[in-house]
């Protein structure tokens, strides 16, 4: 048994335009199938994408916090002159320069129209094949651990693990890595942005959700209610949810 990622879920105040920004961002399609506003590859409306890690833009009552997210999105480019237009027209588009400590780095750090932070890297060989969305990167305490819980989570190949980095990739070798970085601090306020897992068609989600429990997931309640999904949280504190097939 094993979980995939399929989407990346960021709450937002204004869910329709976080959700055209990012669609304008990836240069993909923004879909309204229920009360999220959807954003995958351009085409025919696909769930589970067989491919990409899509963005699904969940509307809540509360704004981002000053807090600097702990999971963000590393988009991939192919040239310096592609780097520098894409910060330019992301500019245009309502996304505004960020200050996360980050220094003198070859990247641009960037913030959407709600402040969720996110990169836009300069040219890497790595991300060449990945889609628009390079990485999702998340910030913990030790990646080791990380590699451990989430490689055993999800069906995905371990490519790197040290003491300040752990690398994951869909063992079919495509669509983008998940990444966890050491970095300083410690988790204080809810994740704005999460992972969402699914199971395989005819794996059970209800035997799928106690292994992780096993691994080491904890339940958590943000009131969410009597939902099909489930919601829970990794052995550092981030939150994502185990979504039922449908």
């Amino acid at each position: 048994m094993a979980l995939r990622p399929v989407q990346v879920n960021i709450k937002a105040l204004d869910d329709s335009a976080v959700g055209l920004f990012w669609a304008e961002t990836l240069g993909w399609s923004a879909y309204s199938p229920g009360v999220t506003t959807y954003v995958g590859p351009v085409g025919d409306f696909v769930w589970p994408d067989p491919v990409a890690v899509c963005v699904d833009i969940v509307p809540v009552p509360e704004p981002k916090t000053t807090t600097k997210n702990r999971v963000h999105l590393d988009l991939a480019t192919t040239s310096a002159d592609h780097q520098a237009d894409l910060v330019a027209r992301l500019q245009d588009l309502g996304a505004t320069l960020a200050d996360v400590g980050q220094g003198d780095v070859p990247w641009t750090v960037l913030a959407d129209p709600e402040g969720n932070e996110f990169c836009v890297l300069e040219p890497r060989e790595t991300y060449l094949d990945t889609g628009p969305i390079a990485a999702v990167v998340v910030d913990c305490a030790d990646p080791r651990a990380m590699a451990r819980f989430w490689g055993e989570a999800m069906d995905w190949t371990l490519h790197e693990v040290t003491d300040d980095h752990a690398v994951l990739r869909s063992a079919k070798g495509v669509g983008p890595y998940l990444e966890f970085l050491r970095t300083p601090g410690v988790k204080t306020v809810p994740d704005r942005v999460h992972l969402d897992l699914l199971p395989y068609p005819g794996d059970d989600k209800a035997a799928e959700v106690a292994r992780l429990r096993a691994l080491g997931a904890t339940d958590l309640d943000l009131g969410q209610g009597d939902v099909p999904w489930t919601c829970l949280a990794d052995p550092e504190g981030h939150e994502f949810c185990v979504l039922a097939p449908s």
